[in-house]
């Protein structure tokens, strides 16, 4: 181990998205502690304007370090990552991982036709985030960008199967279906729970892509990288807060990640933002 920091890691999201990451993090890094905020209070960040985003990323982060004392942290959600990753990285005193780079990564290695799409919120989708990311990764590659307003919004009413989800998928689909890619990026942490639904309307010629698992691989290498492992063996504590109804958080949250979001508290602001 080349650990050398016992403080946690700080994660944040619009909402439930970012578990997908958390769980992922879990996985991968079952030592290290955690801090995730929900920011469900205020969810969808999708249709909001990138300056919005950008000043509840910033509060969020800022409330990370300074109340919780965190040692890194993951945008675990793409909207804020698209909008706010550039100021993150440069206002704060710890390092920032974003879901972006590594997902796209992950999207330009999986592809053989070199033809490749990417799905998310008009939010991210708007920003070219993702396409310029992959631009500089491999400028070969023909993207097809489709926004897919409303998939959030089902997957946190916890409806993420049915006749009204397939629907809607056909349709915000058919571009990324007609252009003939073989690998998807669901550019969004929300979509991972719909991927039932989207593999079914994609074929199964088409892979998906998640970034949650590239993110926590990139935030491990990080860690090793600047000697930020915790020292620790044992597993990992994790706190869950939320800025809305928290125990709706605790209990819809816990049934997408699991038994290690036992509980949930509110996050409260911090005075100094």
């Amino acid at each position: 181990m080349t650990g050398t920091d016992n403080r946690p890691i700080g994660m944040f999201d619009s909402g439930f998205g970012g578990l997908t990451v958390a769980r992922a993090v879990i996985d991968v890094l079952p030592s290290e502690d955690f801090v995730y905020i929900g920011d469900t209070g205020r969810y969808p960040y999708g249709p909001r304007p990138a300056t919005e985003v950008r000043e509840f990323a910033r509060e969020l982060a800022w409330s990370l370090v300074s109340d919780h004392n965190v040692k890194a942290i993951v945008v675990a959600c793409n909207t804020a990552s698209a909008a706010a990753f550039t100021e993150l990285s440069a206002e704060l005193p710890v390092p920032v991982v974003s879901v972006v780079e590594p997902g796209a990564h992950a999207l330009s290695l999986t592809s053989q036709s070199k033809r490749v799409g990417v799905i998310g919120t008009v939010g991210t989708i708007s920003s070219g985030a993702y396409q310029r990311a992959l631009a500089g990764i491999d400028s070969s590659l023909s993207l097809t960008a489709c926004a897919c307003p409303g998939f959030v919004e089902f997957v946190e009413r916890g409806q993420t199967s049915g006749d009204e989800v397939m629907l809607l998928a056909e349709r915000l689909l058919a571009p990324v279906v007609a252009a003939d890619i073989d690998a998807l990026l669901l550019g969004c942490t929300h979509y991972p729970f719909l991927s039932r639904v989207i593999s079914e309307v994609m074929g199964p010629e088409v892979v998906l892509v998640s970034s949650a698992d590239e993110t926590a691989f990139a935030l491990a290498a990080m860690l090793d990288e600047l000697k930020l492992r915790t020292s620790a063996s044992a597993e990992g504590q994790h706190t869950f807060l939320s800025s809305g109804d928290v125990e709706w958080f605790a209990d819809f949250g816990r049934r997408l990640l699991g038994p290690e979001l036992s509980s949930a508290s509110p996050w409260k602001r911090s005075k100094t933002d």
